[in-house]
């Protein structure tokens, strides 16, 4: 088994600065309202070695610190990482493990069971592209992943094919919930605020009437600007 004390330095002190960014990253899951309880999970790459961090099972998010964030081998095992024998990774650390090895641009991942999304989910919906915000941010639709059961890394695969030739950072897998990804952690984390926000939206415009479609050409325009114009450089 890898031993976190044998690694180089190096790496160490990129495990280190991995564990406080996934750390301080969980709680915007219950500050944004995307989790209730111990549901829901964050893991990041760690740069330069073929690991990532992810919440334990099970723990309160107020009981989480760098301390206790597990580090993981590729294949999803924990290494000799410091941390109590007791304290394994997360249950979803096999669709987490599965993404990062078949998607090598992925450098987070997030799953919650936030209520709006995860309403979508459980109806088998792609969340329409109604909102310019939407292309903003995910290019066209959210759609809906296979249903799959957690215990190996269906889940994982049903990620990969459905955002594989897709421009969402977000899947709805079918009956579970929201799994967002990003080039690191804070990205995958803006994305599941975000898909959860644009769920809502769509649900209570539904009272309304029905949603007007974005014309695909606005679609493309808007998500070219958001992605290469807007912000800060």
């Amino acid at each position: 088994m890898i031993k976190l004390t044998e690694l180089s330095q190096d790496i160490q002190d990129a495990v280190a600065a991995t564990r406080e960014k996934v750390a301080k990253l969980h709680a915007e899951l219950p500050a944004n309202n995307l989790v209730v309880w111990t549901a829901g999970n964050v893991s990041e790459r760690v740069p330069g070695a073929d690991l990532f961090v992810i919440k334990p099972s099970g723990v309160r998010y107020d009981e989480l610190s760098a301390e206790v964030m597990v580090v993981c081998t590729m294949d999803g095992e924990k290494i000799e990482d410091g941390t109590p024998a007791r304290l394994s990774p997360s249950s979803d650390t096999a669709a987490h493990a599965y993404v990062y090895r078949h998607m090598p641009e992925v450098g987070g991942v997030v799953h919650t069971h936030s209520t709006y999304a995860t309403a979508f989910a459980a109806v088998h919906q792609p969340i329409p592209c109604v909102l310019t915000m939407m292309g903003d941010e995910f290019g066209g639709e959210v759609p809906v992943g296979p249903f799959a059961i957690i215990g190996d890394d269906s889940i994982g695969r049903g990620i990969v094919e459905t955002l594989k030739d897709s421009r969402s950072p977000a899947v709805l897998m079918a009956n579970h919930g929201p799994f967002t990804i990003g080039t690191d952690a804070t990205a995958a984390v803006k994305a599941a605020v975000m898909v959860e926000e644009v769920a809502r939206t769509v649900a209570a415009a539904r009272t309304l009437g029905e949603p007007v479609p974005v014309a695909q050409e606005h679609i493309d325009s808007l998500y070219d600007r958001y992605q290469n114009v807007y912000g800060q450089k």
